[in-house]
């Protein structure tokens, strides 16, 4: 039967790889690579990186555009429900096409499979079609939520407390109201900037593990307009941002007091 695995390779860092991704990667045939738009190109140089490294002997690699998603429209889910079953076209496309009997094929996925990232919802709506058999299975990654907390020495939750994550879309709705920390992903709005700082801090991660990574921490009213000026910054000279954070009200404000 052939087989599919969803490797997470970590935020950025080529070290975030682990012994099990490592392996995973040397027993894998082909490589399925949904490419971004030009301006990413250094993520798919990073990523052919970690394949010459770690990928077997006469390993392929073919890759197609990615999809398209229609980031305008205020029907966001159905925006988004669109865009997956766009992506599972062209992933059975691939697998009908480049994947032989008894081979493995793989998806690289940045940070970790689970977090914020279709491809195993992809991978489920190709299998529900029927057109296609395979087994399939996920490798967890190194996410940025956990190279963030690294790289601030930090922990996401404190002592007997939740930790929610959430996305700019709902952060600009106000911050939860029970909850004291929250990690933040998705944001293309700066949100941070969109809310009452009073009693809040942030920890702040760009381009997490790479040769251009931005960190910042302080008070969220000090800390928010550089937080905002280096990430237009970095937007305007690179095209892209990947970036999250941990908002953490202080002890005094907490909802445990």
């Amino acid at each position: 039967m052939q087989h599919i695995l969803v490797i997470g390779i970590g935020a950025g860092d080529p070290d975030h790889l682990t012994l099990q991704a490592a392996k995973a990667l040397a027993r894998t045939d082909v490589f399925f690579i949904l490419d971004k738009n030009e301006e990413r190109q250094d993520m798919i140089r990073l990523r052919r990186q970690i394949l010459t490294e770690h990928g077997r002997p006469g390993h392929r690699v073919v890759g197609v555009p990615d999809a398209e998603r229609d980031r305008t429209t205020p029907a966001y889910a159905a925006a988004v429900d669109d865009w997956r079953s766009r992506r599972a076209d062209l992933v059975e496309q691939l697998i009908a096409e480049h994947l032989g009997p008894d081979e493995t094929g793989a998806f690289l996925v940045w940070g970790d499979p689970s977090l914020y990232d279709s491809v195993i919802a992809v991978v489920d709506e190709v299998l529900a079609r029927g057109a296609a058999a395979f087994a399939y299975e996920v490798i967890p990654g190194i996410s940025s939520i956990s190279a963030l907390a690294a790289r601030h020495r930090t922990t996401l939750t404190r002592v007997g407390r939740p930790v929610q994550v959430t996305t700019g879309r709902r952060l600009a709705r106000g911050f939860p109201e029970d909850v004291d920390d929250v990690v933040v992903m998705l944001d293309g709005r700066a949100a941070f900037t969109e809310i009452d700082p009073e009693g809040l801090e942030i920890f702040y991660g760009a381009y997490l593990g790479t040769p251009d990574e931005i960190l910042a921490a302080g008070p969220l009213e000090e800390t928010a307009p550089r937080i905002r000026e280096l990430r237009e910054e970095a937007r305007a000279r690179k095209g892209w941002i990947m970036d999250s954070y941990l908002l953490r009200r202080s002890e005094s404000g907490s909802t445990e007091h």
